[in-house]
């Protein structure tokens, strides 16, 4: 049975539905136009639930939904849409969040992959910085509050070049000592997932599970190519993970810290958003200045270099160390 709202109904007597721009297992979200602001558009996510369930559990998860629209409703940061309103209406529970324009880095990555050309890293660094950003502040809160789906699709580049952390269908907050609860339940997708999120809510997620999504995200981003899944990759520990067999245009920096926040066991994997982003960026600031040379390879990039890339290093050294002794003569 076919629940979806019609184009140019209106709910609540004032957010108008102007097209379907998003399909799950639980619902839709709706472009929608704010009849109170004129001008204003919306993202309008409409939560149905599976009439099969009792009364009780229905009621419970409809409680839920309302705490968590809570805390989302508060947050306030540049790189994530804003919440504005919530409300349940018949047998469906409603959020209201800025409707974000611009296009996902799917498409942008599908579109330099028909070119047969990859996506620059000082472009994906960019956008790497912003969405740490975001995901610093989630992590931030009290409690904390995962994303658990970060992926190409989940990401918006705005016309004014802003990144936007779009989806949140699988926000979970996490509540030290007791169960987690979710606004929807959700598994993530299949290449971005860690294998700890692969049980639901019955596994163990914290914010290391969103340190591994976002890393397979760059991965793909930089190779063109979605990476084996984390379930395989348990099944096939020796195999390694190479992304400079795709493109080798990437740095050795950015290479290890895309493999050492995706390493299968979470206690294996770096620990932090920031770390990682630390691990990536060094102290490069894109924001503030984008045209910089990109982060320097670390030491353990050179120990773990081959012979030809340490060569290469060596030798740019040396005309660096001339260059610089002829302007001081």
């Amino acid at each position: 049975m076919n629940n979806n709202h019609k184009k140019n109904e209106i709910i609540k007597e004032r957010y108008k539905i102007k097209e379907n721009i998003g399909q799950g297992g639980m619902g839709c979200v709706y472009l929608a136009e704010d009849l109170r602001l004129t001008g204003r558009l919306c993202a309008l996510k409409a939560v149905n639930y599976d009439r099969d369930l009792s009364d009780e559990v229905i009621k419970q998860t409809r409680e839920q939904f309302r705490r968590e629209a809570n805390v989302l409703a508060r947050l306030d940061h540049p790189n994530l849409p804003k919440v504005s309103d919530f409300f349940s209406d018949d047998d469906r529970d409603y959020l209201v969040m800025d409707y974000v324009p611009g296009r996902d880095l799917r498409e942008l990555m599908l579109e330099e992959k028909k070119k047969g050309v990859y996506l620059t890293e000082r472009i994906v660094l960019n956008w790497a910085s912003q969405i740490s950003d975001a995901l610093i502040y989630l992590h931030s809160q009290s409690p904390i509050i995962l994303h658990r789906d970060i992926k190409p699709s989940n990401i918006k580049l705005t016309p004014n070049g802003i990144i936007k952390l779009v989806d949140f269908g699988l926000v979970k907050i996490l509540i030290s000592g007791e169960k987690t609860i979710t606004v929807v339940q959700g598994h993530g997708s299949a290449y971005y997932t860690p294998l700890e999120q692969y049980g639901g809510d019955t596994g163990h997620t914290d914010p290391r599970s969103d340190v591994y999504s976002f890393a397979a995200t760059l991965c793909h981003l930089l190779t063109n190519k979605a990476p084996s899944e984390a379930r395989q990759r348990f099944l096939e520990p020796t195999k390694e993970l190479d992304i400079r067999e795709f493109n080798k245009n990437i740095s050795p920096r950015t290479e290890r810290a895309i493999k050492l926040a995706m390493k299968v066991h979470p206690d294996e994997r770096i620990q932090s958003v920031t770390e990682f982003k630390e691990a990536l960026l060094g102290d490069w600031n894109p924001s503030q200045n984008p045209k910089a040379a990109l982060p320097a390879p670390s030491l353990k990039d050179f120990v773990k270099a081959s012979e030809e890339q340490k060569l290469a290093w060596v030798a740019m050294l040396l005309l660096v160390i001339s260059i610089f002794t002829t302007l001081m003569r």
